[in-house]
């Protein structure tokens, strides 16, 4: 079975990303293997971003904040994926990548530039640790071996477009 590179973007590389890289390693079992960085990374992860992995009982241990030149060099593994996970990442010129990785737009607000109480910062986090995972499973349960190229775009491109709360729903 083959193991496939994924990378995932956004700005700070604090939150988002890193939910997403922590939750495909634990969900993807052995068929994926995924990176998070940033274009302007923090440098550190947010603390809320370690407690919400780790109250789902997601390993943290080697997450690091780190810039998304890592994955561009002649050492960066050839990645098969790269998401931005955030509107700033996903506006920015990115660098060239080893391979030719499809490409997709995910989008989740940010849970670290949330403003409120502890425990609204949490459950916020807790919200979008909620939308991230509802991806990741959709995205592996997808047929990758039986998909080509264009038909996998199209479907990583409505998982993106996709609302994670029916709740949130317009109408029509």
């Amino acid at each position: 079975m083959q193991v496939r590179n994924v990378l995932f973007l956004c700005t700070g590389n604090s939150a988002r990303s890193v939910m997403a890289e922590a939750l495909l390693n634990d969900l993807g079992k052995g068929r994926f293997r995924a990176y998070s960085a940033g274009s302007h990374p923090t440098g550190e992860i947010n603390p809320l971003t370690l407690d919400t992995l780790q109250l789902a009982g997601i390993r943290v241990d080697g997450l690091r904040s780190k810039s998304w030149n890592e994955f561009s060099g002649p050492d960066a593994p050839v990645l098969d994926f790269v998401f931005t996970v955030c509107d700033n990442a996903a506006g920015e010129a990115c660098p060239l990548w080893p391979g030719q990785p499809v490409t997709a737009h995910w989008g989740f607000s940010d849970p670290a530039s949330f403003t409120g109480i502890e425990t609204e910062k949490r459950a916020f986090f807790q919200e979008i640790f909620r939308q991230i995972r509802t991806r990741i499973e959709l995205f592996v349960s997808l047929p990758l071996d039986s998909l080509d190229r264009l038909s996998l775009q199209r479907r990583l491109d409505e998982m993106g477009e996709r609302p994670e709360n029916p709740v949130h729903r317009l109408p029509g």
